[in-house]
């Protein structure tokens, strides 16, 4: 066999997931099956980086209307003198300014633990 190229396609979600693999070497059938099996692994790999990433984007959206509400708390509690706020106020004011926590859903499709 000169040349072999494999194509892997999935459907899941309403979006595809494509891995073409091929190679200008010679391969046996077993070894153009294991490229089937890499393309596999890699269209399963996107598809669970797919299902993480949308997860993330729907907390984004819980975490974003959390913070606009925050936003409009702490408004109020910035119009009080600093003496009569209460150690919950001052609390909101500082979570506010809480990068990690409001950055905590980013995903750049990392690598994650198999």
């Amino acid at each position: 066999m000169p040349r072999a190229s494999v194509k892997v396609m999935n459907s899941y979600d309403y979006c595809h997931f494509e891995v073409a693999l091929g190679s200008d070497q010679e391969m046996s059938l077993d070894d153009v099956d294991e490229m089937r099996k890499q393309a596999q692994r890699l269209v399963d790999k996107a598809i669970s980086q797919y299902k993480i990433a949308k997860d993330r984007a729907n907390q984004r959206t819980n975490l974003k209307w959390e913070r606009d509400q925050l936003l409009v708390e702490c408004k109020r509690i910035e119009e009080r003198p600093e003496g009569e706020r209460t150690a919950s106020d001052k609390a909101k004011l500082k979570a506010l300014s809480d990068e990690a926590y409001w950055n905590q859903y980013n995903y750049d499709y990392e690598e994650e633990d198999e």
